[in-house]
């Protein structure tokens, strides 16, 4: 299995990049400078150039030889509300275009919780963010043929993993989760091809391999 991790030097995607490649995958770090190349080869990846602002054929061109792609980029949270249209909407939008253009099947993206709440987005403080990741998760369930996952967790920590997440996420009196589970998430689901389908989930007491199956 070859994976294209877009977004392979953020937070998540660093961990998921080490998982894929200590579970045997052949995983490409998609990173946007060259500069990152070291930190990522460390990890288990190889580099490829990959650039959201840049053309869909440029994007089909870094997709050579991949059989699974995911997105887990994102603007962060110290750039401006048009870097996150540009990057989390239009670059995962683009993304999905250049993958079904490659001819490739299989698209993970990591999305968040709360995406599809409306009256969420305006308590959240981040209002664009969730309009960003609402309508690219809308268009790629509606306006693809990609076999996807949308992958939603909660709030995001710096924990250690525990392998153990819940789906029962309004039961839940926890709603955060690692991102080293997070990724343990993705990982899973690059392993065991799932339907079209959305998880949403929080740390909890089942194990990950229980789910992802």
């Amino acid at each position: 299995m070859t994976t294209l991790v877009i977004g392979a030097h953020g937070h998540v995607g660093q961990h998921i990049v080490e998982q894929l490649a200590a579970q045997g995958e052949t995983v490409y770090a998609g990173i946007r400078s060259d500069t990152q190349a070291s930190e990522l080869k460390a990890l288990g990846g190889e580099p490829r150039l990959v650039d959201l602002m840049g053309s869909i054929d440029d994007l089909v061109a870094a997709m050579a030889g991949i059989d699974t792609v995911v997105f887990s980029a994102g603007s962060g949270g110290r750039t401006g509300d048009d870097m996150t249209l540009n990057i989390d909407l239009d670059g995962a939008v683009k993304s999905m275009i250049a993958t079904e253009k490659a001819g490739i099947k299989r698209f993970i993206i990591v999305s968040a919780m709360g995406t599809d709440d409306r009256s969420f987005w305006r308590k959240s403080g981040i209002r664009p963010y969730y309009v960003a990741k609402f309508y690219a998760d809308e268009w790629l369930k509606h306006r693809t043929n990609l076999a996807y996952t949308i992958v939603r967790p909660g709030i995001l920590t710096n924990d250690a993993p525990t392998g153990k997440i819940t789906t029962q996420t309004a039961d839940s009196e926890t709603k955060s989760v690692s991102r080293a589970d997070v990724a343990a998430v993705v990982a899973a689901i690059v392993a065991h091809p799932q339907p079209k389908q959305t998880i949403e989930f929080v740390n909890g007491d089942t194990a990950i391999d229980t789910i992802i199956q």
